[in-house]
């Protein structure tokens, strides 16, 4: 957070002239470079008291460098012209990812405390502690997460991502900022929970607030906008009022962004079923693929190949995260779990990749149990089971090129030497749409979208028997997100594809599945086939989150 003045961006010097009387924010003719090459160009908007302005685009158009110029802050090594002017008072900033701003080594109570304490000061010192924890929990409600006197007791790796950035929200809402920047702040969250944000983002516009939004999330846009810019390539190529742009969009990109020719978010597609892929179609979108392993059948039918029987699961001195959980997926099923967040979701699939340890219950791969910790598994059980992480980004090494970090898990489970590894990962990429040269730059060269394409890669190198998906589309615009989604359906249709568990909180992406399972405060309170699940669901907590009966169709 910082509270920058009118200033040259290129000399850091404040300028002279003032911004329009009724603005708290502007940008005029913003163009930032990295190595010569332009991320944003020549870019303006302006941010106004209770208004707000939606910057939409493709992963890597340039919407969070724009964002980040109110704080004052750009890449490394950049080339910044332009100008940028903030109203006096802080800017308060919600990330994409928001475990990179949570200290992993504080309690979330110490992180929102610091915050609460400057609305304290003024306060006798006896009443200062009582005063700050009331405005945390306040917070807390208006972020809408529930049970905060909880949350407050937990570290950020024990909250789902959801969660995590419901406490980032929070942040912002207890700095008072009139000025309020969010980069996804929907992205991992279920539907339930992305309507109550929504409306937390529109009563902090209602209080005067500027709200910035750079979204994805066309639904959030539509509800909330009220001026939209959209960007390509670093670029505005279209902006004006959300209904008009909605109703008549003009450029090709932005039909395209929006999903169909009329400009409608869905483009008239049956939900679920992705229309235009994100990468080339060129052919299926396939790499090298287990044989299949003899199936073991039982009275019901095939067994399963990966089983969770009665697993309960929590963090050390915290009640249970999940109870009494069974399920199953059987080889070349696509199972998808959903669920709000914060539901148990992540922690089941942490369970059955081995990542979170602290379970009673049983994970079995072929019948046979696997050991609980990931550390304890052999190689052959690592290659099975593997799981492809909601934050790509945080997923890889900053330092090294994505393609050797791709290629060393065929060397690593499968033996492989390593030039033979690295030409099977170039084949692999290239056939998701990423080029050899994309492939050896460092994960900050590499859009979401990129990196999570590679991050598939990566894991099916492994030739799984079962892959894990930890809401891998939620940070991802429509277009890209449509390519992610093509790819899971290749897979799901390969004859000696793996088993995919699709941890989601997008009933569109659950539409991809055979199967669904609906899980609430830790428990399945519903499973079935994804037809019945979707469209006419029995219990009432599915009922809430598909919104309305038939709203859903399966593939």
């Amino acid at each position: 957070m910082r509270s920058p003045k009118r200033a040259d961006a290129e000399t850091g010097t404040e300028g002279g002239g003032r911004a329009r009387a009724d603005a708290v924010a502007e940008v005029r003719d913003l163009r930032v470079e990295i190595g010569g090459r332009a991320v944003v160009d020549g870019v303006s908007l302006t941010a106004r008291p209770g208004r707000v302005t939606a910057l939409v685009g493709a992963s890597g158009s340039g919407k969070t460098t724009t964002g980040l110029a109110l704080l004052g802050e750009y890449p490394d090594g950049a080339r910044v012209t332009g100008d940028v002017w903030v109203a006096e008072g802080p800017v308060g900033y919600v990330p994409q990812h928001p475990a990179s701003v949570l200290n992993p080594a504080r309690r979330v109570g110490a992180l929102l405390t610091d915050i609460a304490r400057t609305g304290t000061a003024g306060l006798p010192r006896r009443a200062r502690r009582a005063a700050g924890r009331a405005r945390v929990l306040a917070a807390l409600e208006a972020a809408r997460l529930p049970d905060g006197a909880e949350v407050l007791t937990r570290y950020p790796h024990q909250l789902s991502g959801g969660q995590q950035q419901r406490v980032v929200l929070a942040q912002a809402l207890l700095l008072g900022a009139r000025t309020v920047v969010a980069d996804e702040p929907t992205t991992g969250l279920d539907a339930l929970t992305r309507r109550r944000v929504a409306g937390e983002l529109a009563a902090v516009a209602r209080r005067g607030v500027a709200v910035l939004l750079l979204s994805h999330d066309l639904d959030l846009v539509r509800d909330l906008a009220d001026e939209v810019l959209v960007m390509r390539a670093g670029r505005v190529v279209e902006s004006g009022p959300a209904e008009e742009l909605w109703l008549r969009p003009r450029h090709p990109w932005t039909r395209e962004l929006l999903g169909g020719p009329g400009g409608t978010a869905d483009g008239g597609q049956e939900r679920g079923r992705p229309r235009t892929p994100a990468v080339p179609a060129t052919g299926p979108v396939t790499v090298p693929l287990p044989a299949p392993a003899p199936a073991r059948d039982t009275a019901e039918g095939p067994a399963p190949v990966l089983e969770a029987r009665a697993v309960t699961a929590r963090h050390r001195g915290t009640p249970a995260l999940l109870r009494d959980a069974s399920l199953s997926v059987r080889a070349g099923e696509c199972l998808a779990v959903v669920g709000r967040s914060g539901g148990g979701k992540t922690t089941l699939a942490r369970c059955l990749a081995g990542l979170h340890s602290l379970y009673e219950g049983q994970v079995l791969l072929d019948g046979a149990p696997l050991p609980r910790s990931l550390r304890r598994r052999d190689r052959a059980q690592l290659a099975a089971v593997q799981y492809v992480f909601q934050d790509a980004r945080a997923a890889f090494d900053a330092y090294r090129p994505v393609l050797d970090q791709v290629a060393r898990t065929a060397v690593r489970l499968r033996g492989v030497r390593p030039g033979a590894a690295e030409e099977e990962a170039v084949a692999a990429l290239g056939r998701v749409g990423l080029s050899e040269g994309t492939a050896r730059r460092r994960p900050g060269g590499l859009s979401g979208g990129e990196l999570q394409r590679a991050a598939l890669v990566r894991a099916l190198l492994a030739r799984p028997r079962v892959l894990i998906c930890d809401e891998v589309t939620s940070g991802l615009d429509s277009v890209t997100r449509r390519g992610v989604l093509r790819l899971l359906a290749d897979l799901a249709r390969e004859p000696a594809g793996p088993a995919l568990v699709l941890i989601t909180h997008d009933l569109d992406t659950a539409a991809l599945a055979d199967r669904i399972a609906v899980l609430d405060a830790g428990a399945i309170v519903e499973q079935g086939p994804a037809a019945e699940v979707l469209t006419a669901p029995r219990h009432p907590f599915t009922r809430a989150l598909t919104g309305s009966p038939g709203a859903h169709g399966p593939r």
